[in-house]
């Protein structure tokens, strides 16, 4: 990320996550793909309003198993395949980074 880019964004953890998800906009999150080496399209866009919307709702990151199911509404079957072509090194790496989540402790990476 370049130093343009990284003065844009909000407080982040050693590992790139949002410390207070509250921060985060859709410029953020422009900002975060962007050190992802993801150019965001309306597919993104689609599951990361679902997890926000998800997280303003329960006040915790969507467990992947909800996105999926949001995604199949429009991809049928193909919707785990969906969301990581969309996010290929994972759904936490990159999915829960993008949104302005907090990294999830208990989850693994993928």
């Amino acid at each position: 990320m370049d130093r343009a880019t990284e003065t844009l964004l909000p407080e982040c953890d050693a590992e790139g996550y949002l410390v207070e998800p509250g921060d985060w906009n859709e410029e953020v999150a422009v900002a975060l793909a962007i050190g992802e080496n993801l150019v965001l399209n309306e597919d993104h866009w689609d599951a990361i309003r679902f997890m926000r919307d998800y997280y303003d709702e329960h006040q915790i990151a969507a467990d992947a198993r909800f996105v999926i199911k949001h995604l199949a509404e429009r991809y049928g079957r193909d919707a785990q395949k969906k969301l990581f072509e969309l996010f290929p090194y994972g759904y936490v790496k990159q999915a829960c980074k993008i949104a302005g989540m907090r990294r999830p402790r208990a989850w693994s990476t993928g």
